[in-house]
């Protein structure tokens, strides 16, 4: 049997594709690349940290956004932030985790729900908010660590004026870890949490202390905020139109569910019923959110009151680190800089966290809509291919920490908009009103913050809009470039199917492509003796008729079940179920070749039209010029013409 010979790939080739990523579920392996032994997972509170080096992170700057955001007002605004959290966020994501146990997250739910074409475009426009909002995360956690190195009382007179460069090195050395091969380490993580949060307790404790020991402070605070807004339905009116600049805040939910695979769970959970992983997950968004929320009131609390107004705007020296600023101010430059050591490495490592969201969400779909080429599922290209779009973003943005506020917050608030419409969808399919109106509320509330973010800040909108037209463009060319390629990832064959494979095995085996239509005697011996005249072919021949139905052209790869069946007693008939005729097609004539040795035929008639009104059929649709697409794809999947399925076309 002939056989097709491959060059070996070189080195650099083999390094870039070593270890595919197999994160999403179904996504294949490289041939070389090492299997992952299976994952034992870890107790939730040690899974919080991963989800907490992003959420927790944003302490660094969180604080001086919401006061340059909302003035003396900022303790009232954090508060009704907090409400929105711990009453919308928390129990839409509670139930995003109930919904998706494996870490797919709403996205996912929101494509179980839209099927053909129209589902794919949502889930590209979603992941162009996704790519927003992690890319954001490297960008602006790298921008806020250089900040925190640029303002530090020991570098400053060395660093000043070196912001961008100090961003595009950090992200440049995040990109060189993911090249050399980043393994999520919890233990990293839970590290960092614990000190991080740890020297934020005693940077609150002292900053309160200062506060009830000085004499006038609350007193002018309240004053100035009384005269500035008159009564509390004033302040809390004012809060709620500024609460969109504050979204930051509320980040965090959408990595604490797609770390769900890591928590351990019950010793009786399934993959089909993981019981114990959902309970533990919801500890660990719920302890989450209560941390960060404590957190949040308390320190835009001491912030405010204790930091000059102008130290807040740009070029202060509490500019994106206000926390930091009263670190140095009221326990030394020695605990300052320990802060700012520990700050700047929980920032590094919530974009590390964030790159590997990246690299876990995008295999996830694209590859398999047939959206990406190949490498799109190996790890080091991805990297690559992250890391410059990163230091363009960086660039665009001139490492202001400031100025990409705006396009995180979209991206934050897009995805848990879709998260609520998902669970509120959900809940109203299960049945259950009181949920579904709850649900219905926190997505209004939702809708209208990222209305009001995309308006007053248009920024993370155009940000989110280029990330989806270059996907949805690059997907579109990527789909167009894989057309011709076997997708079938595997066939499955009944009794009866194999019973007519193994009895035509015996002599030339002849299928006839037959699309149904009334499926009646007539129709079949009409089609027989069409395929005689129109190859000149004696009666003596036998047939065996392949009848594929199309079910959604919009899914690229899948597995065949071919089942057979006699009808009026007389013709035998394949059915097929697939996304696109030719590549069932194929798929069918190689399987039936590599299990009984012998080379099919197939035979076809012309389908009348344009050869490209035909394509874009078959491109959209799954049909259309079915027998030289289905030539194609055979010659595409194998080089060797001595071995390849024969098409007759008549």
């Amino acid at each position: 049997m002939a056989t097709t010979e491959h060059p070996p790939p070189s080195r650099l080739r083999a390094w870039m594709l070593e270890g595919l990523s197999d994160m999403g579920k179904g996504v294949q392996q490289a041939p070389h690349a090492k299997p992952e032994p299976p994952h034992k997972g870890q107790r939730w509170y040690r899974v919080m940290c991963l989800t907490g080096v992003d959420y927790f992170s944003t302490l660094g700057y969180q604080p001086g956004i919401a006061a340059l955001a909302a003035g003396l007002l900022s303790p009232v605004a954090t508060i009704v932030l907090v409400i929105v959290t711990l009453a919308g966020a928390l129990p839409v994501y509670r139930r995003v985790a109930e919904e998706s146990p494996h870490g797919e997250g709403s996205i996912a739910m929101l494509e179980r729900l839209l099927s053909f074409w129209k589902g794919k475009l949502f889930v590209l426009a979603l992941l162009g908010f996704a790519a927003t909002d992690f890319l954001i995360t490297i960008t602006l956690s790298a921008a806020d660590a250089a900040t925190h190195m640029v303002e530090n009382p020991h570098l400053t007179s060395v660093l000043h004026g070196r912001q961008m460069l100090i961003t595009l090195v950090l992200v440049a050395l995040l990109g060189a870890v993911f090249l050399k091969g980043f393994l999520e380490a919890i233990g990293v993580a839970v590290a960092l949490v614990v000190a991080y949060l740890g020297l934020n307790a005693v940077v609150v404790a002292v900053g309160l202390w200062h506060v009830l020991t000085a004499e006038s402070v609350i007193t002018d605070w309240t004053s100035a905020l009384t005269a500035e807004h008159g009564n509390i339905f004033a302040m809390i009116g004012v809060s709620l139109l500024v609460f969109p600049k504050l979204a930051l805040g509320l980040s965090g939910f959408e990595t604490g569910v797609a770390v769900m695979p890591h928590v351990q769970g019950d010793p009786g959970d399934t993959e089909d019923n993981p019981k114990g992983r959902i309970r533990d997950t919801k500890k660990l968004l719920t302890t989450a959110a209560l941390i960060m929320s404590v957190f949040l009131i308390v320190t835009s609390f001491i912030t405010t009151v204790l930091i000059p107004e102008n130290e807040f705007k740009p070029g202060g020296q509490a500019n994106g680190r206000a926390l930091a600023y009263l670190a140095h101010e009221y326990l030394g430059n020695a605990f300052g800089t320990v802060y700012d050591v520990s700050t700047i490495a929980i920032l590094w490592f919530a974009g590390a966290s964030a790159m590997a969201g990246l690299l876990n969400l995008m295999p996830r779909y694209l590859p398999r809509y047939g959206m990406a080429p190949h490498w799109a599922r190996a790890v080091r290209p991805m990297v690559i291919v992250f890391t410059l779009i990163a230091f363009l973003v960086t660039w665009v943005f001139d490492a202001s920490v400031d100025a990409q506020g705006g396009a995180y917050a979209t991206g934050v608030l897009v995805l848990m908009s879709s998260a609520a419409i998902a669970v509120t969808i959900a809940a109203h399919r299960a049945g259950q009103r009181g949920w579904t109106i709850g649900f219905g509320v926190v997505s209004a509330v939702l809708l209208y913050v990222t209305g009001a973010n995309v308006v007053e800040r248009p920024d993370g909108v155009k940000i989110g809009a280029c990330f989806i037209a270059g996907i949805i463009l690059v997907s579109l060319l990527s789909r167009l470039a894989r057309a011709f390629e076997l997708r079938v990832t595997d066939v499955q064959l009944d009794d009866m199917a194999q019973r007519f494979i193994r009895d035509m095995a015996s002599r030339k085996i002849r299928f006839i492509a037959n699309e149904p239509d009334q499926r009646d005697k007539a129709e079949y011996r009409d089609k027989i003796e069409q395929i005689r005249a129109d190859n000149d072919m004696p009666e003596a021949e036998d047939f065996v008729f392949v009848e594929v139905t199309v079910t959604d052209p919009s899914e690229f790869e899948a597995g065949l079940t071919v089942r057979g069946e006699v009808l009026h007693n007389r013709y035998r008939v394949l059915t097929l179920e697939s996304s696109s005729i030719p590549n069932a097609l194929a798929a069918l004539l190689l399987h039936v070749r590599d299990t009984t040795g012998c080379i099919p035929h197939i035979y076809f008639e012309w389908t009348e039209g344009t050869p490209f009104a035909n394509f874009l059929r078959f491109f959209l649709f799954g049909q259309g010029e079915v027998a030289p697409v289905t030539r194609e794809v055979l010659r595409e999947a194998e080089p060797d013409r001595a071995r390849r399925p024969r098409v007759h076309t008549g």
